[in-house]
């Protein structure tokens, strides 16, 4: 493999000839990438979330889902993820469906397999790629705990427009971690050895807030004994991150929408500007698009702030995380204490899992918190989650009540949860195993895959 291509990067390889696709996994192993193979779209879909790999090379023509329906699916779900497109009809129309609809490569076979391997390293520059060090891959998301498509398909976008300069609004719902997520992005861009600053808009009173995010000079105001910088001029060079951008009044709006044509501030008080080098991150759990609509947040603004938009999943949306995330915090909680608490006992999970959460994961911590101050057992009981959240649980959908697309995944967060137990998985979903099998087959799951690996 050059030099220049990321180590360990992942490749998912689709085609219905099982020749073909033996022989071009095998050379794509031996130069060094991590394949992984799939005979059907329907199969490739299903192995996506638990493999997720870098690039999808998928043959054109197969029986059922063909290769555009599959980049079609693929572009819907993990928008971030390319898709190489191989086909033995090369011709003219198909080439140019297949990149107008926005495939990134395009190869007839036989193809030559050093340009399928450049295609390979451009696509995976063009997908943010995977450092060779496989810690610094994960350092600038540290805090971040997942293993969420839905969050994956945010951070692989996340750290992607982290590259350029580019304003970004992060959407949703309070709790669900967008400080977490500005300050992974401030980790991964060209920003990071300098400030990131934030502020939470809601927090500072009205008469207040122009002076915290512009400064003010000594004698501003009553109080103003000595010059004040402010904020945009603390996150020079860096990125100054606004929280609840929605409760910013009106008259900010305007002032900061002139600091951002203009790149100076002036602080309250003061005749002269100052120049200042600032990427904008702001975030809200308000639908901005009804507030611009009711002249309570102003259009152009807006669009200033909105050049990219990232929407994080509430916790019922990854109800997978919620294991990961309570030992996390049970393990947060009591390191360095005095409490003997080892975990939760599986209806105490099960509970955790079946749960809302309108307050996502903050008030999960909180819970988990609560549980373990008040346990008296090594293993914290049912009852004491249910005490702690205060109200009966909700219960999870079951399969008979899914349609296709959500039914297989509601299997693959069953089968995540268990790590590859069938039986496990099969009692959780309330079906025997030879029907649980047969749900598996239709939908071409391997329950391997799920399987941790050492």
């Amino acid at each position: 493999m050059n030099s220049d291509t990321p180590a360990k990067a992942k490749l998912l390889l689709v085609d219905d000839e099982h020749d073909l696709l033996h022989v071009v996994s095998l050379r794509l192993s031996v130069a060094g990438y991590e394949v992984e193979t799939a005979s059907s779209g329907a199969e490739a879909l299903s192995k996506i979330p638990v493999f997720r790999p870098h690039v999808v090379i998928s043959d054109l023509r197969m029986e059922g889902m063909d290769g555009l329906a599959l980049f079609d699916a693929v572009t819907r779900d993990w928008p971030t993820l390319p898709v190489i497109i191989l086909t033995a009809h090369g011709t003219i129309p198909d080439a140019v469906e297949a990149t107008r609809r926005g495939v990134f490569g395009y190869l007839s076979k036989p193809f030559n397999h050093k340009e399928m391997q450049a295609q390979i390293e451009a696509a995976l520059k063009v997908g943010g790629g995977v450092p060779a060090d496989a810690e610094s891959n994960g350092a600038w998301r540290r805090a971040i705990i997942t293993r969420s498509p839905a969050l994956e398909a945010v951070l692989a976008e996340a750290r992607l427009v982290a590259r350029s300069d580019a304003n970004i609004l992060i959407r949703g719902q309070s709790g669900t971690g967008k400080e977490l997520l500005a300050q992974a992005i401030h980790r991964a861009s060209q920003r990071s050895s300098q400030a990131f600053v934030a502020v939470n808009c809601s927090a500072i009173p009205e008469a207040l807030i122009e002076s915290e995010l512009f400064g003010h000079r000594k004698g501003a105001f009553t109080g103003a004994t000595h010059d004040h910088p402010g904020l945009f001029q603390a996150a020079d060079g860096g990125i100054l991150f606004l929280d609840e951008i929605g409760d910013m009044p009106l008259a900010t709006q305007a002032k900061l929408l002139r600091v951002l044509q203009e790149r100076q501030v002036r602080p309250v008080g003061g005749v002269d500007s100052v120049g200042v080098d600032v990427r904008i991150v702001s975030a809200t759990h308000r639908d901005l698009d009804a507030m611009v609509a009711q002249g309570q947040f102003r259009e152009d603004l807006y669009y200033r702030l909105n050049v990219v938009t990232l929407a994080l999943p509430s916790l019922c949306e990854r109800r997978e995380d919620i294991p990961l995330l309570a030992r996390h915090f049970l393990d947060v909680i009591t390191q360095n204490t005095a409490y003997d608490v080892k975990g939760f006992s599986p209806d105490a999970m099960a509970r955790l899992i079946a749960y809302d959460w309108p307050g996502n994961v903050r008030q999960l911590f909180n819970v988990v918190e609560r549980t373990v101050v008040l346990a008296t057992t090594a293993l914290i009981p049912a009852s004491q989650v249910e005490r702690a959240l205060d109200e009966a649980p909700a219960e999870l959908p079951s399969l008979v009540e899914t349609r296709e697309q959500a039914e297989r995944e509601y299997i693959s967060r069953i089968l995540t949860l268990t790590e590859g137990n069938v039986t496990a998985a099969a009692k959780l979903a309330k079906r025997n195993r030879t029907e649980f099998y047969k749900l598996l087959n239709r939908h071409h799951i391997d329950p391997a895959l799920f399987k941790k690996r050492r």
